[in-house]
């Protein structure tokens, strides 16, 4: 799995149908995580993707530094599907996404993955799986994180 981290003081998202559109998630100060759920991936990486979210030491203390988590703050995820984070651009123009999961597999990791953020005690909002969003965000810092279950970064 993948994961986009970004430290952020608001985030909400939009699902877009057409002219009409609903807002499916927002939240205010917390992390707004973009995940991806790639071929091969097992409870397990969900499990460490969720533990790495929660556990992340990015919020600033008294002293100004970064040393604790969405836990510590009282903050809030901004969870949403993004299988473009397995898209491949090294070859040619147009990026290759044979590294994603197929619909079926990536939803149970999404889910898995909101589940166990919440089983953390986190209030988490989310995107909805499949759907065209818009994601509005203002990234406090900024701070931005890429993470990988299977340590490739």
């Amino acid at each position: 799995m993948r994961a986009v981290v970004q430290r952020v003081s608001h985030a909400q998202v939009e699902v877009v149908d057409g002219n009409h559109s609903h807002l499916s998630g927002e939240i205010q100060q917390g992390l707004m995580v973009l995940l991806g759920v790639g071929n091969g991936d097992t409870d397990g990486d969900a499990r460490y993707i969720a533990d790495k979210i929660a556990h992340l030491r990015v919020f600033t203390d008294a002293e100004d530094k970064m040393n604790l988590s969405v836990l510590d703050v009282n903050g809030a995820v901004l969870l949403v599907s993004q299988f473009t984070l397995y898209g491949d651009a090294r070859n040619g123009r147009r990026p290759s996404y044979t590294q994603a999961a197929r619909p079926e597999m990536a939803t149970h990791g999404y889910e898995l993955v909101a589940k166990l953020l919440r089983g953390h005690g986190l209030t988490v909002a989310t995107g909805e799986f499949q759907t065209h969003m818009q994601v509005t965000l203002c990234n406090d810092g900024p701070v931005t994180l890429l993470l990988d279950s299977a340590k490739q970064f």
